[in-house]
């Protein structure tokens, strides 16, 4: 990249249609001869365009001498990144109930599934990793700045991959277990479920504590409603039909883990809602980035002030021996 250290100088260049007007307007000068034979007959040759060439020749000069003024310089930029990350873990409910269709026209893992890479690929310099929890829990991705490797690890994710159930609990403790050596400046577990407690062997006021004691803070979303909720069964007669089953929904539950550990609660109750949570979370826990910046400088200016004094020297040396005037 190429810098001008004293660039006011190029206000100079205004003198170049100065220099080209008083070229312009010069009189020519008046030689009395006694006879006008000899000025007809010069006006026959074909002489050569003295004043053009010799206003290029200053003009270069004087362009080239500006520009050496101006000091040019060769800066070479060196950034240094300081980032201080944060640990995600990605804690997501598998359950049965997560195939409810009250997220039409697809179900509430897909739309979890979805709204989780889409939080991801927003990311730059933290470590994400995810927890899957139905009846029992384990680590589907440790974490990790492979964002790619991530997205393609819960595209398989699917139920029925561990025993039915809701272990929160356990879902919270597994990713405690990822977080609690970690020496990031901030740790978090995002916890999305649709149900209730029913499995496992850990309370999750209890894992909840204990993601406090290691400065972990947890944002819960409850995705989808309770009640009444379609369901896919696959009837070996008429295929594919859908009955209304009952769902129970523990949004104190998830409100205590998320006031324990300094976190937020959210409802999402459809898609929109869900992204909006996302965007939420994505929007609080930003990671600080510091830039540091070198700049090495190289002095261009020999580059214009030798072209400019070589001008300079074969105008006044045109002028003084091919071009000289006899007063």
């Amino acid at each position: 990249m190429i810098h001008f250290q004293h660039p006011h100088f190029f206000w100079f260049l205004f003198l170049i249609p100065a220099l080209w007007w008083a070229v312009k307007i010069k009189k020519r000068s008046v030689i009395c001869f006694s006879s006008l034979t000899t000025i007809q007959q010069s006006e026959k040759k074909k002489t050569p365009p003295i004043h053009a060439i010799l206003f290029w020749m200053r003009t270069l000069a004087l362009t080239f001498l500006i520009a050496a003024l101006a000091r040019p310089q060769q800066v070479s930029v060196e950034r240094e990144f300081e980032t201080k990350g944060i640990d995600i873990i990605l804690s997501l409910d598998i359950s049965g109930s997560m195939l409810a269709e009250d997220f039409k026209p697809v179900n509430r893992i897909s739309v979890a599934k979805e709204e989780a890479k889409r939080f991801i690929s927003g990311r730059e310099n933290d470590r994400i990793g995810l927890v899957v929890f139905a009846r029992k829990s384990y680590t589907q991705c440790p974490l990790t700045l492979d964002y790619h490797i991530l997205e393609s690890l819960i595209d398989q994710v699917d139920i029925g991959l561990i025993k039915d159930g809701t272990a929160i609990g356990l879902g919270i403790a597994t990713a405690v277990n990822r977080l609690k050596s970690s020496d990031a400046k901030s740790k978090v577990i995002i916890l999305l479920t649709d149900g209730e407690n029913n499995a496992g062997n850990i309370d999750p006021v209890t894992a909840a504590e204990l993601a406090k004691s290691f400065g972990i803070r947890i944002y819960t979303i409850c995705i989808g409603r309770g009640g009444l909720v379609p369901f896919p069964i696959e009837d070996p007669v008429f295929g594919k039909r859908y009955v209304q089953a009952e769902v129970k929904v523990d949004e104190a539950i998830l409100k205590r883990i998320a006031d324990i550990t300094d976190g937020l609660f959210f409802m999402a109750r459809d898609a929109d809602a869900l992204t909006k949570a996302y965007k939420k979370i994505d929007s609080l826990e930003k990671t600080e980035v510091k830039v540091k910046e070198y700049s090495s400088y190289w002095e261009l200016y020999r580059w214009f002030l030798v072209p400019g004094i070589i001008f300079l020297f074969l105008g006044v040396l045109a002028q003084n021996t091919l071009f000289i005037k006899i007063p």
